[in-house]
């Protein structure tokens, strides 16, 4: 089992849209039970809340249904989770500090680590933003994603057995 964690600052817009298209896809390509995937946040703003209204319609407007209830990061993440990624540098700052002996930092990404066009850069937090900005992080997420999962296939040598 592969354990994947998507971690923003409150966990109900960047982190729950990167789960659930990172889920629909490992479900398109018939690899779902190959993985474990979740989504958290560094603050505790939102814990036991459903996503954003505003993400979850973007999301279906983009074929992605979103059903997760926001919690925060914990130190127990480390050890449960293969793979960490932070939407934004000033969460993986979080994350790094909560790993106080560095013992799980090769566990750490930034999401953009994986995005083909903009490598490393922040995925922006659209929650005090209109429509397009929402779009817009769903675009950034949909490719950083694909490239992840391309980056998981082949570190895992994963075959795919096609759509379910």
């Amino acid at each position: 089992m592969i354990n994947v964690l998507f971690v923003c600052l409150g966990n109900i817009c960047r982190s729950p849209l990167a789960e659930g298209i990172f889920s629909h896809k490992i479900k398109e390509r018939g690899i779902e039970n190959l993985f474990n995937v979740d989504s958290c946040g560094t603050s505790q703003y939102h814990i036991g809340e459903q996503p954003d209204p505003r993400t979850v319609a973007n999301a279906k407007e983009n074929g992605i249904i979103l059903d997760h209830e926001a919690r925060q990061f914990s130190k127990v993440d480390f050890k449960a989770f293969d793979y960490i990624l932070a939407m934004d540098k000033a969460n993986y700052d979080v994350i790094e500090r909560h790993d106080q002996n560095q013992h799980y930092t090769d566990k750490f990404y930034l999401m953009r680590d994986f995005d083909p066009d903009f490598k490393g850069e922040d995925v922006p937090d659209p929650y005090f933003g209109g429509e397009a900005g929402f779009q817009h992080v769903f675009e950034i997420v949909d490719r950083s994603v694909d490239s992840f999962l391309e980056f998981l296939i082949k570190e895992h040598d994963i075959k795919e057995s096609g759509a379910n």
